[in-house]
């Protein structure tokens, strides 16, 4: 059955993502931005202009679910005169748009993070099980094109390292739109499949991890300084896409941060300049991963939970026989038809993880 918001639910919500406020300083931003001076300080200019797009990113759908609901309201008054139902299907195809952009709203609302707004990279390693676990990391990989592909998100391969035998030994997706690092962040984690695997020879089922590394792209507003000293340079030969230029030269790139240990490499491009950005571009959202990473511990800590990072911890299971089901090991939440899931149907999942965060008060209001 769908509904439709009202004006009743509308206030809740203004009222529980303090709105007003947002409206009053979305105004004020405007102001500064008119301001003759306004470009004379770079900085100060692009942080101003990141604020106004996170706000913009709320109030602009709220306006414009207001808009939707008083049009419908007009609308079901006018059938109400009429008296026939010339008007019906009219008001059930508003309805059910604006069910739909309602629930998108909702959330949305739920991403108050600040790098929930940025393009975002998604990296998948596999795990111990050889082949079978490079085959089950380009399965995720291929997932996760399809998720992009239908919310009509930009996905490419920037980096990729074929199995020996099938599959991929590495994988980076660079994920562009609109707080898509906000809705994937919660694929962080070890990801578990059981299925009969197709490259062994008995009929026995077979369990393979991979996992998923969802960082944040970094734009010119954040500021990471990496220190000189504090870095390692490595470089490589790499085979791939670039083929037998690739593996005659060394155009791959490595950056160590050595105070954390994070590393982050770039091997797709032919030019050795273009992989050392990429790289170090990498490096940063990592290092900014790094520092949520440790907020959620805390949150999980206070919560009595086990943290819900790092390679050691499992999110999600993914069984194809001979039952077949997937669940979400930090929502409960379970679905019985896991080739939807791998078709990229992961809506359910994120929807529950960021209610379940703003729950527990991770999530800031948006």
């Amino acid at each position: 059955m769908t509904r439709r918001a009202s004006s009743t639910e509308l206030s809740t919500y203004e009222t529980l993502f303090d709105l007003g406020d947002k409206i009053a300083r979305r105004d004020e931003l405007a102001v500064i931005m008119e301001g003759p001076s306004f470009w004379g300080d770079q900085e100060k200019a692009k942080t101003i202009i990141t604020e106004l797009k996170t706000l913009n990113g709320v109030i602009k759908p709220f306006e414009a679910l207001v808009r939707q609901s008083d049009d419908l309201s007009t609308l079901i008054e006018l059938a109400e005169e009429d008296g026939g139902d010339d008007f019906d299907q009219e008001i059930r195809d508003s309805i059910k748009k604006a069910t739909a952009d309602f629930e998108e709203f909702e959330l949305r609302s739920m991403l108050g993070g600040p790098n929930d707004h940025c393009n975002c990279y998604v990296t998948i390693h596999p795990g111990a099980g050889g082949t079978e676990a490079c085959d089950w990391s380009e399965m995720l990989m291929r997932m996760y094109l399809m998720w992009a592909e239908a919310h009509k998100y930009k996905a490419e391969i920037i980096d990729r390292e074929e199995g020996e035998v099938a599959g991929v030994q590495t994988v980076t997706i660079h994920v562009k739109g609109e707080y898509v690092y906000g809705y994937l962040r919660g694929e962080t984690g070890v990801h578990r499949l059981v299925r009969i695997s197709p490259f062994g020879t008995a009929d026995k089922r077979q369990t393979s991890f991979a996992s998923v590394e969802v960082m944040p792209e970094i734009d010119d507003t954040i500021d990471i300084e990496l220190k000189d000293d504090e870095l390692k340079r490595d470089v490589f030969r790499c085979g791939g896409p670039g083929g037998q230029h690739q593996n005659k030269t060394e155009s791959g790139v490595r950056y160590t941060h050595i105070p954390s240990g994070v590393a982050a490499e770039s091997r797709s491009e032919r030019s050795q300049h273009k992989n050392d950005n990429l790289a170090l571009q990498l490096l940063k959202a990592k290092l900014i991963r790094l520092e949520e990473e440790k907020r959620e511990a805390e949150y999980a800590k206070a919560y009595d939970e086990k943290a819900e990072i790092g390679f050691g911890s499992q999110i999600r299971n993914y069984v194809l026989q001979p039952d077949q089901w997937c669940k979400d090991l930090r929502t409960e939440i379970k679905v019985g038809n896991p080739h939807a899931v791998l078709d990229g149907g992961l809506d359910v999942f994120i929807d529950a993880y960021l209610r379940r965060k703003l729950a527990r008060g991770e999530v800031k209001k948006a």
